[in-house]
């Protein structure tokens, strides 16, 4: 029988201990105060006896995890269970400190009952005691996804009505009548085609992504705010949803914040800037073996001052991937061809002043492996209950800077979180969407490869498709403007440039 489990210090010293009979307090304290004693420095064993009980101990660190036994319990048992104990405490506490130690203690005390139950080892492995202590309820996800639904139809009815309430307005004024009332029960025809259309500028105006301030109070008592209330109510729902800690933004807003982030325009935009934008679509086999790849890209140009309207763009091609290039129909072709440089048919002709004009796009469809900027590979390997999941990336295109690179796993729903053995970069777990976040700040020549290892309860089937996500500065098709002149004298013009480089598609099926 296992009597108690405790986190101690070298000395002796108490920090969490769980009994799992009944014994006193100053029992276990005098227990764990002998333990330090009896121990001999000079050999290497992992347990200790006294008349009574037996200790198996492990050390972590400056601290001790030791299991209190009966002497007659199999110690072969006990030190099975002392290696499940030790490899629940890192899972809770960053350190294995005093501090972190009592911060956690009740997190680690149901952690404990979930092993041990009246003093009997449970058949648990270290993922279930994760779903266990999470308590994730698929109750509780489908009452959130119906209150969402709820949600949803009550603010799709609100703009339904709004249109149907602004829709009359209109007629009425065309006809020249009075707007109808309504409001109902006392409120006259006028207050209530004002607050017609009050309610319906508030809810188009809950439509745009800003938050929309609140709506002002009419002066007389009106019941037409009812579908205001309904709106009020929709507000408190998510309020409330950010109070319990739900995050509501979705990923994609967060996604886009970010890529805005990283590919800020350059703050000294010239008088000619060029925006090199490249975009990729592209599927893989989970076995290797590129399914399809698809690349378009395009130069836009951006002139802000008249003089330099009539202007030509040297450009630098030095794609070997068999790129097809595609000039605009006003674009000198011939020239283009023969010296790489982008003009007009007619020189005398300026180009628009102050808006983005397509000058140059590029499209690149293959199905050759040796062209794929970054690969994945994927390895699911069923281990009795779980699954061991192994993923690599590896940067086939060394000139390529990929910044905040998110390569999202898909993980089986209702068996909790992934339990992580070792990971290069950092990761996020999203339980409601299921999914782990692998997350890679830079992938360059100099960090090429990476790995993740988790395991998880689930079939070799429930990862895929992986999905991939990045954005860089530096174009995958290597073709840039490097100079710009005026038509008349050849003179250099001063410009700016900004390459991004996207992702539309990228998945490993």
């Amino acid at each position: 029988v296992l009597l108690a489990a405790a986190v101690c210090t070298k000395a002796g010293k108490a920090i969490v201990s769980r009994q799992f009979v009944e014994m006193t307090r100053t029992r276990i304290e005098g227990l764990l105060a002998a333990f330090p004693k009896l121990m001999n420095t000079g050999k290497q064993h992992t347990f200790v006896e006294t008349e009574s009980v037996r200790y198996v101990y492990q050390p972590m660190e400056k601290l001790y995890m030791v299991l209190i036994t009966t002497k007659n319990s199999n110690i072969l048992e006990d030190l099975e269970t002392l290696r499940l104990f030790s490899r629940v405490i890192p899972e809770y506490c960053r350190a294995l400190e005093e501090n972190e130690i009592s911060e956690h203690c009740f997190d680690l005390i149901f952690a404990f009952d979930e092993i041990v139950a009246l003093g009997y080892r449970e058949n648990v492995n270290l993922a279930q005691i994760r779903t266990f202590t999470e308590m994730d309820s698929h109750e509780e996800k489908v009452f959130r996804a119906v209150r969402e639904t709820q949600e949803r139809e009550a603010k799709a009815e609100m703009r339904r009505k709004a249109k149907e309430l602004q829709q009359a307005r209109r007629d009425a004024e065309r006809q020249g009548k009075k707007a109808p009332g309504f409001g109902g029960f006392g409120s006259s025809a006028v207050s209530g085609g004002t607050t017609a259309a009050m309610i319906t500028e508030t809810i188009i105006e809950t439509e745009k992504p800003k938050v929309a301030p609140a709506p002002a109070r009419p002066s007389g008592p009106s019941k037409a705010l009812k579908l205001g209330a309904k709106g009020k109510e929709v507000d408190n729902f998510v309020d409330k949803l950010k109070l319990e800690g739900e995050n509501i933004m979705t990923s994609v807003g967060k996604r886009s914040t970010e890529a805005a982030k990283v590919l800020a325009p350059p703050v000294n935009m010239e008088s000619v800037h060029m925006k090199i934008e490249e975009k990729i679509s592209l599927t893989c086999g989970r076995d290797g073996g590129l399914q399809n790849m698809e690349l378009h890209g395009m130069i836009m140009l951006h002139i802000s001052d008249e003089k330099f309207a009539r202007i030509r763009l040297h450009v630098e091609n030095d794609d070997k991937r068999g790129v097809q290039l595609q000039t605009h129909p006003n674009v000198d072709k011939k020239l283009f061809t023969a010296e790489s440089q982008i003009g007009l048919k007619n020189p005398e002709k300026s180009f628009p002043i102050n808006s983005d004009v397509g000058v140059l796009k590029w499209r690149l469809q293959t199905t050759e492996e040796s062209f794929i900027p970054l690969t994945i590979n994927c390895w699911p390997s069923e281990s009795g209950n779980s699954c061991d999941v192994n993923i690599e990336y590896e940067l086939q295109e060394e000139s390529l800077e990929l910044n905040d690179v998110i390569i999202a796993i898909p993980l089986p729903s209702g068996v909790g979180a992934p339990v992580i053995g070792e990971i290069d970069g950092e990761y996020r777990h999203d339980g409601r969407r299921n999914l782990l976040e692998w997350c890679l700040p830079v992938i360059d020549a100099k960090n090429k490869s990476g790995s993740l290892e988790f395991s998880i309860a689930g079939q070799p089937n429930d990862f895929f498709p992986v999905q991939v996500s990045f954005i860089s500065k530096k174009n995958y098709c290597n073709i840039q403007v490097t100079k710009v002149t005026q038509v008349d004298g050849n003179s250099p013009v001063r410009f700016s440039a900004e390459t991004t480089f996207l992702v539309d598609k990228y998945e490993i099926l």
